[in-house]
């Protein structure tokens, strides 16, 4: 089915690269990466990490206390940043509060705070401490639940975790809640944030580079992990004018619980969805925004995927160098860049890559391209083969 475009009327993002937009394109701009050599606390040392500075002592509004975890503190720092909730605001007295619905996604939620209660414990057969709460900040919808009282939305809303497809997949989920009606406009993204489960997990799995990782590089081996939070929201459009959400796709091969399908044929599904959906051509998208990961398998497979799609020599780039892999957070992450480019009229290069694996069919830009795109595809892969694909273009002015 064909959706029709969504114009994205307000977003905002929170990285290792800074907070809010401006800093996030300041850094693209000078080439500024965010990883720095791993410095949290209790955590291994022999890896890179794109950290966001200052969440230790960021507070919670005191009417928000019991919410008060290191992801969601992270949602409380993105929603300061480019009067997102002022826009969101402006929506609501437009369509009403109970018309905007709120569709976010993460991976780990507040899973930090569980670490951090039970390494309080006094013995392994101990309580947990009583200032632990589950519900407002472990539970997967406690970031959901948390932005959308802070916004005071009342619409439907729920948390999506698909690993990392989670926050590129909630912009298919508010598609379709706005195509049967059930909403009228929507909140999407997400917020992971870093954690010993996901640092100690992927180390034990042998995915994590024991420096800056290199996404496409023929010497790339494995992943750095990051912390991100960002938002969009998604309103009807009409006309010419404006950001807009043009088609999504997605699909869950299920080829293995980690590993990627080889060819990239569950990437490869995603793509062409998005592209049907949004009514386009494979020659009619101009950039590809990969998810790139820098581990051999899942970096080739998406290059398999490309070709399959594209045809060989498709412009494509990686910002995990930048930011590190955000997991959860990892889409909306994909779609900032994806907008940016839209916005500000360049192509982010590929940090850290010193050159792109020659077997690779892609052109993997290293160096930002000063290029005004008119559409752009972004990809959002996932674990158990939940892949997801979003299709950005200008297309629309507010109904």
């Amino acid at each position: 089915m064909l959706m029709q475009p969504l114009a994205i009327t307000a977003w905002t993002l929170t990285s290792a690269l800074g907070a809010g937009r401006a800093a996030t394109l300041a850094s693209l701009q000078a080439r500024r990466g965010g990883l720095r050599p791993c410095d949290l606390p209790h955590s291994p040392r022999d890896c890179w990490i794109g950290r966001v500075p200052g969440l230790e002592t960021l507070g919670l509004p005191e009417a928000y206390a019991a919410f008060d975890c290191r992801n969601n503190r992270l949602a409380e720092l993105t929603l300061s940043r480019d009067d997102f909730p002022a826009a969101c605001a402006r929506a609501a007295a437009r369509y009403g509060a109970a018309a905007i619905g709120v569709f976010l996604g993460t991976s780990t939620s507040g899973i930090a705070q569980t670490e951090r209660a039970y390494r309080e414990r006094q013995t392994a057969a101990s309580s947990l401490p009583p200032w632990y709460d589950y519900r407002h900040t472990h539970d997967l919808y406690s970031l959901t639940r948390y932005v959308r009282a802070r916004l005071g939305l009342a619409g439907p809303a729920l948390s999506v975790s698909t690993a990392c497809s989670s926050s590129a997949k909630v912009f298919a989920t508010a598609a379709r809640h706005i195509e049967a009606g059930l909403c009228r406009a929507a909140v999407v993204g997400g917020v992971d944030s870093l954690c010993l489960m996901t640092l100690y997990g992927f180390r034990s799995l042998q995915l994590v580079s024991p420096k800056p990782c290199r996404p496409a590089d023929p010497k790339r081996d494995g992943i750095s992990l990051g912390e991100a939070g960002g938002f969009a929201l998604l309103e009807p459009c009409g006309g010419n004018i404006g950001l807009a959400l043009l088609g999504c796709g997605e699909s869950s091969d299920a080829y293995h619980m980690s590993a990627p399908h080889p060819g990239g044929g569950g990437a490869a599904r995603a793509m062409r969805q998005a592209l049907l959906d949004a009514a386009l051509a494979p020659g009619e998208i101009d950039w590809v925004h990969l998810h790139g990961t820098a581990t051999p398998a899942n970096d080739l497979a998406e290059d398999r995927a490309l070709e399959s799609v594209f045809g060989p020599g498709m412009a494509a780039s990686s910002t995990k160098g930048w930011t590190g892999h955000t997991l959860g957070a990892a889409g909306i992450v994909s779609f900032a860049m994806a907008a940016l480019a839209l916005e500000e009229g360049f192509l982010p290069g590929t940090l850290n890559t010193r050159r792109p694996d020659p077997t690779f069919s892609s052109e993997i830009l290293l160096e930002n391209r000063p290029v005004v795109p008119r559409r752009v595809m972004l990809n959002a892969l996932g674990f158990g083969g939940n892949n997801a694909s979003l299709v950005l273009g200008h297309a629309g002015r507010i109904d």
